[in-house]
């Protein structure tokens, strides 16, 4: 003999307050019971026993209908208070990286003898970093997500900028004094595509 289906789906209806509501038969349940999931399906499912008319179940849900409501607006807030927080500490990492990257540059800068006007940090989908005409260097958030041999690389690389504008012959050697394999990491940072990271 097979065995008897536990759930049932009856019928999915739309009510204006608080949106759709799921009636399920459960073969298990002993009394009607209204169940809410917060995230992004947000769905009220109301469970309903054997033996238990529909028709009646959507009586007693319509008796319950303040009752929902403000629990379907406590699960709103709940998911906003979620998502702003969620923000908050993605501005939190994004800061801490940035006194991270600031932190290192000085220690370079101090180690090598470079000294730069002010540095800024931007997410950009093009450039690790740059130097200007004024010694002001921009550096890419997403230099966190790198190697730290890699960092040190593109770090070292703008600071040798505010000696030499170019990249020319002179720009390399000078940047090889303090980083040996400065070809080896340019050759490793193509590897990575700034767009994607």
């Amino acid at each position: 003999m097979e065995r008897e289906k536990k759930i049932e789906t009856l019928e999915k209806v739309y009510y204006k307050d608080f949106g759709s509501v799921h009636f399920v038969r459960s073969y298990r349940a002993k009394r009607v019971r209204i169940t809410f999931s917060s995230g992004s399906s947000k769905e009220i499912r109301v469970i309903v026993p054997r033996g238990v008319s529909l028709k009646s179940v959507k009586e007693f849900v319509l008796s319950k209908q303040d009752l929902i409501l403000k629990k379907v607006q406590k699960i709103r807030e709940q998911d906003e208070e979620a998502r702003k927080n969620n923000g908050n500490n993605e501005s939190i990492k994004v800061q801490e990286s940035a006194q991270f990257l600031y932190d290192r540059l000085c220690e370079l800068a101090k180690k090598y003898g470079f000294k730069f006007n002010k540095v800024s940090f931007r997410w950009q989908r093009t450039r690790w970093g740059s130097c200007s005409s004024k010694n002001n260097i921009s550096l890419n958030f997403k230099i966190i997500r790198l190697p730290s041999e890699l960092q040190d690389y593109i770090l070292l690389h703008e600071l040798v900028h505010i000696r030499i504008k170019n990249h020319s012959k002179d720009f390399w050697d000078e940047l090889e004094k303090y980083l040996p394999d400065a070809k080896k990491h340019r050759k490793e940072l193509r590897k990575y595509q700034i767009k994607y990271l």
